[in-house]
């Protein structure tokens, strides 16, 4: 069994695995993202793979990182949630790992997982939108991963839904991830709490009383609990993912969306306002094939399992 390392890297965690042919993870490291020294952020990317590596005979290692990959699949031209910018990442680490390496958006490496391993298998056309710290997207295209013509495609979270809306990370305004994401579920909590307090107490004794406590996580457990107010920040996302969907409908057709990251794991709270939204938004209503609007099937671990079956097939 040819055995290969993923790792995936976002904005508050590096997590790695080695991954055999059939997609199972057979072991993981993980660690915190030191998210605004680049240095620091290699050095812990080295670290992880080194430590299972040294557990396993792996013939590739595949990059999954937060960020804008040029096409030569070695470069990160911009991370909106971290610090690289122009970053020539696979030559800093190859030296370090000792082992072929390719470097892919760690969105693309979610929907190619799910296309090979998940929830978009046999797809012709596979959307992979995942919700973590901001919005990532991949795009599966008979059996290809579309990468666009600078490497730069599929940035669904910056699409703008909101004229003059919010400021993003990004450095405009009114992206779709500043309405659904984990940045948007705390935001949302905070501005809540400090709203009414009554109506977030739930929220708040969760966060141990500390506004600054109120994270995406503490959103999602009060949610799943049935909280109202968490209830109705996840029912207000699940609109804005679904109006997105939408969008991307009208312009690329898939089979399938994949709903996956962090805030995925609210499961139906999320997926069916999407979903509802979604179909009562979509142009053509009623004269035209819907897509499938999916929870990932890999959960958490399909952008390390798709950044080693990307670099297994790579060698």
């Amino acid at each position: 069994m040819t055995l290969a390392i993923g790792v995936d890297i976002g904005g508050t965690k590096v997590a790695a695995g080695v991954v055999d042919e059939d997609g199972t993870i057979i072991d993981t490291e993980r660690r915190s993202t030191p998210s605004q020294d680049v240095v620091e952020t290699e050095r812990v990317i080295a670290e992880v793979v080194q430590i299972l590596a040294a557990r396993h005979e792996v013939v590739a290692v595949g990059i999954g990182a937060a960020g804008w990959i040029a096409n030569d699949r070695a470069t990160v031209l911009f991370s909106p949630h971290l610090a690289w910018r122009n970053e020539p990442l696979r030559a800093a680490l190859s030296d370090r790992i000792g082992s072929a390496v390719i470097v892919e958006n760690d969105a693309n490496a979610a929907a190619w997982a799910e296309y090979r391993f998940g929830a978009a298998q046999r797809a012709r056309v596979a959307i992979c939108v995942t919700l973590g710290t901001g919005i990532g997207g991949g795009l599966v295209i008979d059996g290809q991963v579309y990468r666009g013509a600078f490497g730069v495609g599929a940035e669904y979270g910056h699409m703008a839904v909101v004229q003059d809306g919010r400021r993003c990370a990004c450095g405009n305004r009114g992206c779709w991830e500043m309405y659904a994401s984990g940045r948007a579920l705390a935001r949302d909590a905070r501005e809540l709490a400090d709203v009414s307090p009554v109506a977030a107490h739930r929220l708040l004794e969760l966060a141990g009383g500390h506004f600054d406590g109120l994270t995406g996580p503490v959103v999602t457990e009060a949610a799943r609990e049935g909280d109202p107010a968490a209830v109705e920040i996840y029912t207000t996302m699940g609109q804005w993912l679904g109006r997105g969907l939408a969008n991307l409908a009208a312009v690329l057709d898939p089979d399938v969306f994949v709903i996956g990251g962090g805030v995925s794991a609210a499961g139906d709270l999320l997926i069916v306002p999407a979903r509802e939204t979604f179909r009562g938004s979509l142009t053509g209503r009623g004269f035209r094939p819907i897509a499938d609007v999916l929870p990932a099937a890999l959960g958490p671990d399909a952008g390390l399992v798709g950044a080693a079956d990307l670099a297994r097939l790579s060698v």
